[in-house]
């Protein structure tokens, strides 16, 4: 009974709250205190029980209604910060404060006028630690200050070391980095585990995610100098938990293990209360890392302390972690559905993203062993996993992007030719081969059989093939038939004329075939007997021809042929086990065909991109980039010229396999006449044991294409993560239903 009158009683004080004309005074604590003073309500009872339209009515009909409400709550959290909350009722009224301010503040952010509210000061509340009332702070100082205050208060958040039962901690005097949550990252102890006390924290982090969501009212702007004030203050030396909290919040995310004990199960019997505090922790964490203030502004604490962690085992507890919960979706078990399988693997991609970027260091210790390949397997899976699914083009674009900075490092070639043993459930031909071999399979079954929205990436795609090719010691049969399909498949005449830029799709493979011939030739025997067995395909590259008829044919050719790559003549495609038709785009989708397809990704003009849009449909969720309008009206206009075929028809680098094909394929062909030859082993013995050495060019110098980073992929970084964030917050749904302007969210 007493829970239902109190829901009464809560919804009741809103409802007087939207009827009531006349400002209600901020004295009048008995009207105001009917907000947070009930025990029993829930943050689900807060969004149920204050619907959007009555905090927009309050909004516009009665605005210093409003303020006050958002005054008082603050009020409440920061004279709770200083009391320690002693009590049960007070840490209730701090929790019930949290629950309303996260509900209000993104209809405090999506009016533009509104915006400004929370960086005002409030006459009368001095700045703490200061006696003079001249240095009031902003409301938004004082709440984040607040916030920080009692994520480290002993019984409510943090596990208590006072000694007596009468002795209370001064929460001033404090030394929050005793109370870090959870060992690893420069901190020894791991306290307790209190299922209270992570509920506590994760609903003071989904507030703290709350006022950094700003970002999402704003529109994009290629502008990275724009800083978010909130995050700004937060991770500046006026946060005095800076330090421990980046700690507690990072070694929490790398200690969790979801399948705990691994008892069969267990996650159905037993709520886990702490995966939601690792999930609140993960995003706070992107979204503070998200931008340095640089020469902009103060300092962020936060990427500088992610910067200067430098002993090798913090290095080895973040990886282990991060690695241990990226492959944990993929683990199989005999029983189904019996272990616990996260759901935030795109936070944690974002997260070693950052921390490769940031600590270079780290990046050096990820790719000092194979551990790397713990990172990789998964990222794999993932974009194997995500490719013919259109709602998760974003999941394609960061996993590529980590491997592709991870391929500008010489280390990660040379670790990719560990053979490769797992049994990840990935639908993929089978082959016996190298962590090389898998990149490459998987590599071209997303060519091949993704969605057309992958296009943009093939460049990338070849980039990092090319990247690694000079390390390659032996490809598996499977590993180099996939690159000689995808070479056959971009060298068709319709696909070299389609675009101004798919020949960049061939120059990469030719430089990636080159490197291993130059490099590796001697284990390489499976790639060079498949050249021969393809030479025609170098053959009708060197001829190519550029008469206007030829043009004019291939682009008939390419009106009636399906957009998309696989459909080339080739056998290679009947082979692919188990793979997925691509989902059809979606109604109100961008529909990139190969004819639309951006340029580079090495260029920044791959970013110039006007629009991203989330479609939410039966929780399907679409990641649209649509190009600005500049770069694809100039596709659209452009047509092939004998004249621009030739200028880059003589720069292909076909010299070094042609010779090889010179020298090689009479000598396999005599073979096969003296001995009667049709036997594969045979020949690849005989090309395991021959020598090119003084018979080829002389090698090129290895040419590694690194990773840039440009305004337009920092601003690709912040819609995507808080895309995420929007995403996985449905319960509560803190931002559903709300102005956000960062994307455009189509539902459909």
């Amino acid at each position: 009974m007493g829970s239902s009158d109190s829901k009464l009683n809560f919804r009741k004080a809103v409802i007087q709250l939207t009827t009531k004309t006349q400002p209600v005074e901020a004295t009048e604590d008995a009207f105001w205190d009917q907000f947070w003073a009930d025990t029993t309500i829930t943050v689900q009872d807060v969004f149920a029980l204050v619907p959007a339209a009555e905090i927009r009515a309050v909004r516009e009909e009665s605005p210093s209604n409003l303020a006050t409400l958002c005054y008082k709550a603050v009020e409440k959290l920061v004279q709770g910060a200083e009391s320690g909350c002693p009590t049960d009722r007070e840490k209730q009224v701090i929790l019930n404060c949290t629950r309303i301010l996260t509900r209000i503040l993104p209809y405090i952010f999506e009016d533009q006028d509104w915006r400004g509210f929370f960086w005002s000061t409030v006459p009368g509340a001095g700045h703490a630690g200061l006696d003079d009332d001249d240095g009031a702070r902003p409301l938004a100082e004082s709440l984040l200050l607040a916030i920080a205050d009692l994520l480290f208060c002993p019984d409510f958040t943090v596990h208590s070391h006072r000694r007596g039962p009468d002795s209370v901690e001064n929460m001033q005097s404090l030394d929050s980095c005793e109370y870090i949550w959870e060992a690893g990252v420069g901190f020894a102890q791991s306290p307790p585990l209190n299922y209270i006390h992570d509920l506590n924290r994760a609903e003071l982090l989904r507030l703290l995610l709350t006022c950094f969501s700003e970002a999402m009212y704003l529109p994009p702007s290629p502008d990275n100098s724009v800083l978010n004030p909130w995050v700004t203050f937060f991770c500046s030396t006026e946060n005095r938990h800076a330090l421990p909290l980046f700690t507690s919040l990072l070694n929490v995310v790398c200690a969790y293990d979801p399948v705990g004990y691994g008892i069969p199960y267990n996650h159905l019997l037993f709520a886990d209360y702490r995966e939601q505090l690792v999930e609140q922790a993960v995003q706070i964490l992107i979204v503070t890392l998200e931008h340095d203030g640089g020469n902009a502004g103060p300092e962020n604490l936060f990427v500088n302390y992610l910067s200067r962690i430098h002993r090798e085992e913090d290095f080895d507890f973040v990886l282990k972690g991060l690695a241990r919960l990226l492959t944990n979706p993929l683990a199989q078990t005999y029983l189904p559905h019996s272990t616990k399988k996260i759901q935030f693997h795109q936070e944690l991609l974002v997260l070693f993203w950052k921390l490769c970027d940031f600590n270079k260091k780290f990046l050096f210790f990820v790719l000092k062993s194979s551990d790397v390949l713990d990172v990789l397997v998964p990222i794999l899976y993932y974009l194997n996993d995500a490719r013919a699914d259109q709602s998760r083009v974003g999941l394609m674009h960061i996993g590529v992007f980590i491997l592709l900075l991870l391929s500008g490092e010489r280390n990660f070639g040379v670790r990719l030719n560990k053979p490769y043993s797992l049994h990840v459930p990935m639908d993929i031909p089978v082959f016996t081969g190298t962590h090389a071999d898998l990149l490459i399979v998987v590599f071209h079954k997303i060519i091949t059989t993704g969605h057309q929205r992958l296009q943009p990436l093939f460049d990338c795609l070849l980039t990092i093939i090319v990247n690694v090719s000079p390390y390659l010691k032996s490809l598996s049969m499977v590993a180099a038939n996939k690159l000689l399909h995808l070479l056959e498949a971009f060298s068709t005449t319709w696909f070299l004329f389609s675009t101004v830029q798919n020949h960049h799709l061939v120059f990469f493979l030719l430089e990636a075939f080159n490197n291993i011939i130059q490099y590796q030739f001697d284990g390489n025997c499976n790639l060079v007997y498949a050249i021969i067995r393809k030479r025609n395909v170098f053959h009708q590259l060197a001829n190519l021809p550029s008469d206007p008829a030829t043009i004019q044919k291939a682009l008939q050719r390419k009106k009636k042929s399906p957009d998309v790559i696989s459909r080339t003549s080739s056998q290679e495609t009947v082979s692919m086990e188990g793979s997925h038709p691509a989902v059809p785009a979606e109604p109100g989708t961008l529909k990139a065909s190969l004819v639309a397809m951006p340029g580079t990704f090495m260029s920044t003009e791959y970013f110039g991109f006007s629009r991203y849009t989330i479609n939410i449909k039966a929780s399907v969720v679409l990641w649209k980039m649509e190009r600005s309008l500049s770069s694809a009206s100039s596709t659209s206009l452009w047509t092939p010229t004998p004249e621009w075929i030739l200028s880059w028809k003589c720069k292909l680098p076909l010299q070094t396999i042609m010779r090889l094909l010179q020298v090689l394929v009479p000598q396999v062909e005599k073979i096969c006449i003296d001995k009667g030859l049709t036997d594969e082993s045979e020949i690849l013995k005989f090309l395991q044991h021959g020598t090119l050495v003084g018979l080829l060019p002389v090698p090129h110098p290895i040419l590694i294409r690194k990773y840039q980073a440009n305004a337009g992929t920092a601003m690709w970084f912040r819609t995507y993560m808080w895309g995420v964030v929007y995403l996985r917050n449905v319960d509560p749904p803190i931002w559903y239903d709300t102005d956000v302007r960062l994307f455009e969210i189509q539902r459909m």
